[in-house]
C-alpha cells in the first residue's frame, strides 16, 4: 500500500492513516511504529512488538474451611484432632485469595524444567503443548497499576 504524506498548516509532514487501515494493520493510537528503509527510496512501517519475558509467580492459595464434628460434651479438642487428622468432612469452604510469596524472571529452559517437576504426569507432552500453558498478557489487554498486586483492591 502506498500512502502519500500531507502537510499541515505549519508545513509539518503528516502521514494520514485511516481508522480502517489502522484496524486492518492491528495498530492502535500509542503503538510504537518502526520505520524501515527499503534502500530504494521507499520506506516500510511495522508495529514494534513489545519485548516479553517469562515471570514465574509463586503463591499460596488460602481457603477458609468449615467442619462440624460431634463429640462428647467437654471434649472440644477431639473435634480439632479429628479435623487435623483429615477424618472430618468439610461442609463449606471459601477461597480467600492468593498471597504472592515470590516471583522471578525465568528462561524457557527453566520453565520446561519447572513444568516437568511440578506436573510429573504431563512429562510426555511435547514442548509446544507445554508452552501453550503460559498465560500471555498483551499490553493492551490489561489495565492495572505499576504494582497491581499491591493495590488496595488486592490486599
Amino acid at each position: 500500500m502506498i500512502v502519500t504524506l500531507e502537510k499541515d498548516e505549519n508545513g509539518e509532514l503528516i502521514l494520514p492513516l485511516s481508522d480502517e487501515l489502522m484496524k486492518e494493520l492491528g495498530w492502535k493510537i500509542g503503538d510504537t511504529i518502526e520505520w524501515i528503509d527499503n534502500k530504494d527510496g521507499t520506506w516500510s512501517m511495522r508495529k514494534k512488538e513489545m519485548e516479553k519475558e517469562l515471570v514465574l509467580v509463586e503463591c499460596i492459595s488460602t481457603f477458609r474451611m468449615r467442619y462440624v464434628v460431634e463429640v462428647p460434651v467437654g471434649k472440644k479438642e477431639w473435634a480439632m484432632d479429628t479435623v487435623v487428622m483429615n477424618e472430618a468432612e468439610e461442609f463449606s469452604q471459601e477461597h480467600l485469595g492468593e498471597q504472592i510469596v515470590s516471583h522471578r524472571v525465568i528462561d524457557e529452559a527453566e520453565y520446561l524444567r519447572v513444568f516437568d517437576e511440578d506436573n510429573d504426569y504431563l512429562k510426555s507432552w511435547d514442548n509446544e503443548h507445554k508452552f501453550k500453558m503460559i498465560t500471555r498478557v498483551d499490553d493492551d489487554a490489561v489495565t492495572h497499576s505499576e504494582h497491581y498486586y499491591d493495590t488496595e483492591r488486592n490486599k
